[in-house]
């Protein structure tokens, strides 16, 4: 079994990925937080800082791109080359309303036409046809509804996707209501594209319910999961109890990140914000420590926030 590390905004970025390398093993493939070029400045300097090999030494990459516009791929598919990439993913997931609303993301899924003439334009590219490049797709089986799958398995089944990585939920859903396993299992039995799936895996018991219903699926892509706990892909790559985590390295783990924000960041306020954002996630860790967890919410500054995580890490 293969385990990936799913983008979130905010929080996967190089700093972040190259620490939970560290410290952590277990993960095959990390994804960047998506990168949206424009029409006519393509990708950004910023964007581009999260993507250079320099800051992503000794791990494998991918990164990913947001977007509704065949040549704006294309085009940041070669500025992306240039940097050594081979593989290129495209984002047909995210749910939030401000990507959506510009019918990108998740958004894209509702117009199957205009899709199916991007993903043509895209591979009948030379450099992707000959395998220069890869192409793989993160997609949500619809914007409204289930049934919109059909049509869009009918489309992706036209093309030579390197991996279909799939989140069972509608756009709708966001991250609510459970995933639907029985639109996966179709999609499992119908695709002609290599299956990875995506979507509510937080512990070895979720893990296990999943491999026994669907033993054929060797890659498993893991997002909020493996945020709220670093050492999951490790857990259950050696089959052991999620439960148990090495406070200790958690610690350091946290320690050092918090450093190279507080070096790379302006301000404390900036620095706190990027962490508590962390420990929406994190905190699930600790169920029975609600008066800590309030500490670290509440926080003004980063003394504060220090003495609160080192009283939960203790």
């Amino acid at each position: 079994m293969e385990f990936y590390f799913a983008p979130l905004e905010g929080i996967t970025g190089y700093t972040y990925r190259n620490l939970h390398h560290k410290y952590y093993s277990g993960v095959e493939k990390y994804y960047t937080p998506f990168l949206s070029p424009g029409p006519e400045t393509g990708l950004g300097i910023k964007q581009l800082r999260d993507v250079i090999p320099e800051n992503n030494p000794d791990i494998l990459l991918v990164p990913q791109l947001l977007t509704n516009r065949a040549g704006d791929f294309l085009k940041s598919m070669e500025v992306l080359g240039e940097y050594g990439y081979q593989e290129i993913n495209l984002n047909l997931g995210c749910p939030s309303g401000t990507v959506t609303a510009k019918k990108k993301g998740s958004g894209f899924l509702c117009y199957p036409q205009e899709l199916d003439r991007f993903l043509d334009e895209v591979f009948k590219d030379r450099r992707v046809w000959s395998g220069e490049f890869h192409v793989s797709v993160k997609t949500r089986i619809g914007k409204n509804s289930p049934e919109e799958w059909t049509e869009l398995m009918e489309i992706y089944n036209r093309y030579p996707i390197k991996e279909l990585i799939i989140h069972p939920r509608i756009q709708r859903d966001f991250y609510n209501n459970i995933p639907n396993l029985e639109v996966f299992e179709s999609a499992l039995t119908q695709s002609k594209n290599p299956v990875v799936y995506n979507g509510d895996i937080f512990s070895d018991g979720d893990f296990r319910r999943f491999q026994e219903r669907f033993p054929a699926v060797k890659t498993v892509m893991l997002g909020r999961g493996l945020i709220q706990n670093p050492e999951l892909a490790q857990a259950l790559r050696e089959e052991r109890s999620s439960e148990i985590f090495d406070k200790t390295r958690l610690k350091r783990f946290h320690d050092e990140l918090l450093k190279q924000y507080c070096e790379l960041m302006s301000g404390e306020r900036n620095v706190l914000f990027r962490m508590k954002e962390l420990w929406f996630y994190m905190i699930r860790l600790f169920p029975d420590q609600p008066k800590t967890e309030k500490k670290i919410k509440k926080a003004a500054r980063l003394a504060e926030y220090r003495a609160a995580v080192d009283e939960l890490l203790a």
